[in-house]
């Protein structure tokens, strides 16, 4: 089985965390941290900054790791490692997405995630102390 590894960026603002909802493939309509592919070479880190570049002409600074990701999807297996992440500079342009939105505690499950980005929000909620006391 093909094997992907990816970073992602969990964008948080004002108690709010940032959602894209992809627009291209298999997994189309379906909403997602944003971030890309790791290459030879790069950090996890290092890959976030350039991917949220690319994909929202905006700086990020990564801050604190979240958690990594193991997950079998039908044509491949990935490994997604996620951190928090906040703006430093730029407008989040949507360049590759669909669309985006800004999700709060209230909000986070009313989107379609991605099976391996589902399994980021229970460490998303703590962290945002958005669970269910």
């Amino acid at each position: 089985m093909k094997k992907i590894r990816v970073a992602a960026a969990v964008i948080v603002s004002a108690g709010r965390i940032f959602a894209t909802q992809r627009g291209y493939g298999d997994w189309k309509d379906y909403w997602e941290f944003p971030g890309g592919k790791i290459e030879p070479g790069e950090t996890p880190r290092q890959a976030l900054v350039r991917e949220i570049e690319e994909e929202l002409e905006t700086e990020i600074t990564v801050g604190p790791f979240l958690k990594t990701v193991e997950y079998d999807y039908p044509k491949f297996h990935l490994t997604m490692h996620c951190f928090l992440c906040e703006v430093a500079s730029g407008h989040l342009t949507l360049t590759e997405h669909e669309a985006a939105r800004w999700l709060t505690g209230d909000t986070v499950d009313s989107v379609g995630w991605l099976p391996a980005d589902r399994l980021v929000l229970p460490e998303v909620k703590r962290a945002m102390r958005w669970e269910t006391k």
